[in-house]
Protein backbone atom coordinates (compact mmCIF):
# COMPACT_ATOMS: atom_id res chain seq x y z
CA UNK A 1 0.00 0.00 0.00
CA UNK A 2 1.12 3.51 -0.80
CA UNK A 3 0.09 5.72 2.10
CA UNK A 4 0.13 9.46 2.63
CA UNK A 5 -1.04 11.66 5.47
CA UNK A 6 -3.42 14.54 5.20
CA UNK A 7 -5.82 16.79 7.02
CA UNK A 8 -9.57 16.61 6.55
CA UNK A 9 -10.54 19.99 5.09
CA UNK A 10 -14.23 19.43 4.40
CA UNK A 11 -16.91 16.85 5.11
CA UNK A 12 -19.82 16.51 2.68
CA UNK A 13 -22.36 13.76 3.34
CA UNK A 14 -20.32 10.53 3.30
CA UNK A 15 -17.16 11.93 1.67
CA UNK A 16 -14.18 13.81 3.01
CA UNK A 17 -11.93 16.22 1.14
CA UNK A 18 -8.40 15.70 2.42
CA UNK A 19 -5.43 18.00 1.92
CA UNK A 20 -2.58 15.52 1.41
CA UNK A 21 0.77 16.68 2.71
CA UNK A 22 4.02 16.41 0.77
CA UNK A 23 5.47 12.93 0.94
CA UNK A 24 8.69 12.20 2.78
CA UNK A 25 9.84 10.67 -0.51
CA UNK A 26 9.79 14.19 -2.00
CA UNK A 27 12.54 15.26 0.40
CA UNK A 28 14.97 12.74 -1.09
CA UNK A 29 13.96 13.02 -4.74
CA UNK A 30 16.58 14.40 -7.12
CA UNK A 31 13.88 16.06 -9.28
CA UNK A 32 12.14 17.92 -6.45
CA UNK A 33 13.37 21.31 -7.69
CA UNK A 34 11.63 20.94 -11.04
CA UNK A 35 8.59 18.97 -9.90
CA UNK A 36 5.25 20.71 -9.43
CA UNK A 37 3.99 17.97 -7.10
CA UNK A 38 6.65 18.65 -4.48
CA UNK A 39 5.69 22.32 -4.33
CA UNK A 40 2.02 21.92 -3.59
CA UNK A 41 -0.38 19.91 -1.52
CA UNK A 42 -3.02 17.84 -3.24
CA UNK A 43 -6.74 17.66 -2.50
CA UNK A 44 -8.20 14.13 -2.51
CA UNK A 45 -11.83 13.16 -2.07
CA UNK A 46 -12.43 9.82 -0.33
CA UNK A 47 -15.31 7.99 1.29
CA UNK A 48 -15.43 8.94 4.95
CA UNK A 49 -15.54 5.34 6.18
CA UNK A 50 -13.93 6.19 9.53
CA UNK A 51 -16.34 9.08 10.26
CA UNK A 52 -13.49 11.58 10.49
CA UNK A 53 -14.26 15.20 11.27
CA UNK A 54 -12.82 18.42 9.85
CA UNK A 55 -9.34 19.00 11.24
CA UNK A 56 -8.52 15.30 11.76
CA UNK A 57 -5.16 14.11 10.50
CA UNK A 58 -5.73 10.90 8.57
CA UNK A 59 -3.87 8.33 6.52
CA UNK A 60 -4.96 7.80 2.92
CA UNK A 61 -3.84 4.65 1.08
CA UNK A 62 -3.91 3.25 -2.43
CA UNK A 63 -2.96 -0.36 -3.24
CA UNK A 64 0.51 -0.30 -4.82
CA UNK A 65 -0.37 -2.52 -7.80
CA UNK A 66 -3.33 -0.30 -8.61
CA UNK A 67 -1.19 2.83 -8.51
CA UNK A 68 1.36 1.35 -10.91
CA UNK A 69 -1.32 0.00 -13.26
CA UNK A 70 -3.13 3.33 -13.44
CA UNK A 71 0.14 5.24 -13.91
CA UNK A 72 1.09 3.05 -16.84
CA UNK A 73 -2.34 3.46 -18.37
CA UNK A 74 -2.43 7.22 -18.03
CA UNK A 75 1.13 7.86 -19.23
CA UNK A 76 1.91 5.02 -21.65
CA UNK A 77 -1.41 4.24 -23.37
CA UNK A 78 -1.67 7.67 -25.09
CA UNK A 79 1.96 7.48 -26.25
CA UNK A 80 1.46 4.01 -27.74
CA UNK A 81 -1.80 5.14 -29.36
CA UNK A 82 -0.05 8.14 -30.92
CA UNK A 83 2.79 6.01 -32.27
CA UNK A 84 0.45 3.32 -33.57
CA UNK A 85 -1.69 5.95 -35.30
CA UNK A 86 1.35 7.57 -36.88
CA UNK A 87 2.68 4.24 -38.20
CA UNK A 88 -0.78 3.32 -39.47
CA UNK A 89 -1.06 6.70 -41.19
CA UNK A 90 2.33 6.20 -42.75
CA UNK A 91 1.18 2.85 -44.14
CA UNK A 92 -2.21 4.20 -45.30
CA UNK A 93 -0.62 7.15 -47.10
CA UNK A 94 0.86 4.74 -49.65
CA UNK A 95 -2.53 3.11 -50.21
CA UNK A 96 -4.41 6.41 -50.44
CA UNK A 97 -1.65 8.25 -52.37
CA UNK A 98 -1.60 11.11 -49.87
CA UNK A 99 1.19 13.09 -48.25
CA UNK A 100 3.04 10.68 -45.94
CA UNK A 101 3.79 13.18 -43.15
CA UNK A 102 0.34 14.77 -43.09
CA UNK A 103 -1.47 11.41 -43.04
CA UNK A 104 0.80 10.12 -40.26
CA UNK A 105 0.26 13.30 -38.24
CA UNK A 106 -3.52 13.26 -38.67
CA UNK A 107 -3.98 9.57 -37.84
CA UNK A 108 -1.55 9.87 -34.92
CA UNK A 109 -3.57 12.80 -33.55
CA UNK A 110 -6.84 10.90 -34.04
CA UNK A 111 -5.51 7.89 -32.17
CA UNK A 112 -4.20 10.14 -29.40
CA UNK A 113 -7.63 11.76 -29.00
CA UNK A 114 -9.26 8.32 -29.08
CA UNK A 115 -6.91 7.15 -26.31
CA UNK A 116 -7.97 10.08 -24.11
CA UNK A 117 -11.63 9.26 -24.77
CA UNK A 118 -10.97 5.60 -23.86
CA UNK A 119 -9.28 6.67 -20.62
CA UNK A 120 -12.24 8.95 -19.83
CA UNK A 121 -14.69 6.08 -20.39
CA UNK A 122 -12.52 3.79 -18.27
CA UNK A 123 -12.46 6.41 -15.53
CA UNK A 124 -16.26 6.53 -15.48
CA UNK A 125 -16.40 2.73 -15.42
CA UNK A 126 -13.89 2.40 -12.59
CA UNK A 127 -15.92 4.75 -10.40
CA UNK A 128 -18.59 2.02 -10.27
CA UNK A 129 -16.22 -0.19 -8.30
CA UNK A 130 -13.98 1.50 -5.75
CA UNK A 131 -10.93 -0.77 -5.97
CA UNK A 132 -9.03 2.02 -7.78
CA UNK A 133 -10.00 4.78 -5.35
CA UNK A 134 -7.88 5.95 -2.43
CA UNK A 135 -9.20 4.95 0.98
CA UNK A 136 -9.03 6.54 4.39
CA UNK A 137 -7.24 3.87 6.43
CA UNK A 138 -6.86 5.43 9.87
CA UNK A 139 -7.25 8.58 11.91
CA UNK A 140 -3.82 9.61 13.17
CA UNK A 141 -4.74 12.67 15.24
CA UNK A 142 -8.29 13.65 15.97
CA UNK A 143 -8.85 17.37 15.55
CA UNK A 144 -11.73 17.08 18.00
CA UNK A 145 -9.24 16.61 20.85
CA UNK A 146 -7.35 19.82 20.12
CA UNK A 147 -8.12 23.08 21.91
CA UNK A 148 -9.92 25.54 19.62
CA UNK A 149 -7.62 27.74 17.55
CA UNK A 150 -4.78 25.18 17.37
CA UNK A 151 -3.79 23.79 13.99
CA UNK A 152 -2.10 20.54 13.28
Amino acid sequence: MISEQGIVEKIHKNTATIKVMKSSACKHCSSKESCGVADSNMMVEVVNSLHAKEGDQVEVSVPEGTFIKLSLMVYMFPIFALLFGAFLGNYLSALWHTDQSATAAITGALFLIASFLCLKLYDKKKNIGDKYSPRMTRIIISGRNLPSGDNI
